[in-house]
């Protein structure tokens, strides 16, 4: 469980961790608000040549989101390696069955609020989360 902070944008930001799993081969899920799931949707299909990153959404057929290393939304019908929570909402309960978790926060205030009451929670559950904080020198 690792948080990182101060992310100036967490849509690049999210599309930087997903190249990187991807690449090690692994299942990704990110779930989000809504408008931040559309945004991270548009980006992965819009990146540099080279860099597009296949993946599906809940409004997917189920053939193309099994198929899928990267799924944006909150289907749970696939077990992942890597869960990108990119704040907005409470944690999938499901997180003790994914290697790691990433939560996304950015500088805004609600959203370091949530993050907060989210990181408690973990931690009264036991879990030790870390902290990658961007802003750090």
């Amino acid at each position: 469980m690792a948080f990182h902070v101060n992310v100036p944008d967490k849509v690049s930001y999210a599309c930087r961790l997903l190249r990187k799993a991807y690449l090690k081969g692994s299942r990704c899920r990110v779930v989000g608000r809504q408008e931040d799931l559309l945004a991270l949707d548009s980006a992965l299909w819009t990146r540099a040549p080279g860099e597009f990153l296949a993946h599906s959404t809940d409004t997917d057929p189920p053939s193309v989101r099994e198929r899928s290393s990267i799924h944006l939304g909150y289907d749970t019908a696939s077990a992942v390696d890597v869960l990108v929570l990119l704040g907005g909402a409470d944690a999938p309960a499901d997180t003790a069955q994914v290697e790691r978790v990433i939560e996304v926060v950015s500088a805004d205030e609600l959203d370091r609020e949530q993050a907060r009451a989210r990181w408690k929670r973990y931690r009264q559950q036991g879990i030790e989360p870390t902290l990658h904080d961007l802003a750090a020198p």
